[in-house]
């Protein structure tokens, strides 16, 4: 009985760092983030960080931040004029050629194309 509750008491301390790390990578997802920087802000190690990404998650560190950059990304081509190279350097990108790859691969299209695929013939 104790190592269930146990089991339960890590599946709630991984599902806690989890959300605590996302909230982090949400809010902070231009910086110039790393595992390891997050794993000190949530007083965790990086293995603990990593498998509550894993296991809470079903993700990882690396594969959540680029989601949330590209939404960002996203947005901002939506809903604004930026050119390409400063929205890369607002989600967190130093090379936009870098950031254009990744979104193809996210998106599956160019962030010029997606930009004037999603504004469609008027502007919302």
């Amino acid at each position: 009985m104790s190592f269930a509750a146990k089991r339960q008491s890590t599946i709630d301390r991984r599902r806690a760092l989890y959300e605590e790390a996302g909230e982090i990578l949400e809010r902070e997802y231009e910086s110039d983030l790393s595992l390891d920087q997050v794993a000190l802000q949530v007083a965790a190690s990086r293995r603990q960080l990593q498998r509550a990404f894993a296991e809470a998650g079903e993700t990882s560190f690396r594969t959540y931040l680029q989601k949330v950059r590209m939404a960002r990304a996203a947005e901002l081509l939506r809903e604004s004029a930026l050119p390409v190279n400063q929205v890369a350097s607002s989600v967190g990108y130093r090379q936009p050629a870098q950031f254009a790859k990744a979104f193809r691969r996210h998106h599956g299209s160019p962030p010029s194309s997606f930009r004037s695929g999603a504004a469609g013939p008027v502007a919302a």
